[in-house]
Formats: C-alpha cells, structure tokens, sequence
C-alpha cells in the first residue's frame, strides 16, 4: 500500500463517514446487535460507541487496513465491548460455520470488490437464527441521481479506495442468501444526493 492508502484515505473515510447524518443512522443500527458480533469493515471504530455492552459478547472487527486499525485505537480505548482484530479480506473469513450471532455491515458493502464471494462467506458463518443488520450507500431510485451517479463512480472509486456510488444493495443481499426482514430508505440529510442514497434495515439468513 502506499502512502495516500496508509495516511490519507484513512483520514477521508473517517471524516466522511463520521458525520452526523451518517451518526444518526448508526444509532438506529448498531444498537440491534447481540451476542458474537463480525462486523465487515469496521474502519475506524466509528460503530463501537454504538454498541450495547450488555447485549454484545465481543465484536470480531474485520478490517484489512492497517491505517484503518491505527485510526479505531481511540474509538477502541473509549470503549467497554472486546473488539478481536481479523485482518483477512471479506471475501477470506476465517472464522467457522455458523459462528455469528450479528452481522453489521455499515457504509461497506459499497467498497468490497468481490461482494458476491463476500456475502457467501457471510452467509456461510451467521447462524441460521443469527441476523444481518445493514446501514449503507447506493444506487439512488430516481433516475437523474442515478445518472451522474454511474458517471462519476469511476473517478469516485479511484479517490474513495474502492467505494462504489450505485450498487443495488438490497438485491447484492438477496443474491448472496438473505431476506430482507425491514428496511427503510433516504436521502440523508446535508448530504450530496449522489453519495447520500441509504439502505437501513435488517436481513435474515435463507
């Protein structure tokens, strides 16, 4: 990796993800989880505020990224949930079958290459009374958005290490195994359109 994916976009994600529109999602969320808990992407920790101490066991946090790692200590130190560190790839998980009690997935599922690889592993570890709770980003219903959506996403994924503008979130979670139990949608506020179209709710393993 190089300097601008060590140091740079580490700060960029943090910032960008960490303001209070997106907050406020998180706490509708993140608080649903219980007992072992994998989160995909946790970043820089933004989510573990959120957590209910008292509900969660501890949080396997998958996160690739050492710049990422570095950047969740303070979020961490704050922090009364047990966080174990797996620096695998979501396409890589190394944990066994039907393992997981909660997975959360926030502003994540946009960046993951292989997604579909991804959700099967996800798939393959979430118990099957387990739950998959979801807070991201992507493809816009109305057509002007989605327009300039697909227009910039090639020049948005090269500055946003990866993140994609417009998947369709809630068919990626159908295809790699799971049904969508609730979920709600917005344009979150003070937030450019093309990057502020959001997916929140809760699936269930099929």
């Amino acid at each position: 990796m190089g300097l601008y994916e060590q140091y740079i976009l580490p700060h960029i994600i943090d910032k960008g993800c960490g303001s209070k529109a997106i907050e406020i999602q998180r706490g509708k969320i993140v608080p649903l989880a219980v007992g072992r808990v994998l989160e995909i992407g946790i970043g820089s920790g933004l989510n573990i505020p959120f957590y209910d101490a008292e509900r969660v066991d501890f949080v396997w946090g998958l996160e690739p990224s050492d710049g990422m790692r570095r950047k969740a200590k303070r979020n961490l130190n704050r922090s009364g949930v047990e966080v174990k560190w797996l620096d695998l790839p979501g396409e890589e998980l190394s944990l066994e079958n039907d393992s997981v009690d909660t997975v959360v997935l926030t502003y994540t599922l946009c960046t993951i290459s292989d997604w579909h690889t991804a959700l099967q592993q996800i798939h393959r570890v979430i118990k099957p009374s387990g739950k998959l709770l979801f807070c991201e980003h992507g493809a816009a219903p109305d057509k002007s958005i989605l327009t300039w959506q697909n227009r910039i996403n090639p020049v948005w994924k090269i500055i946003g290490g990866g993140c994609n503008l417009n998947r369709p979130i809630p068919e990626y979670l159908q295809e790699g195994g799971f049904s969508i139990k609730t979920m709600n949608t917005l344009y979150l506020p003070k937030t450019p359109r093309i990057a502020g179209f959001n997916y929140i709710g809760v699936a269930n393993k099929i």
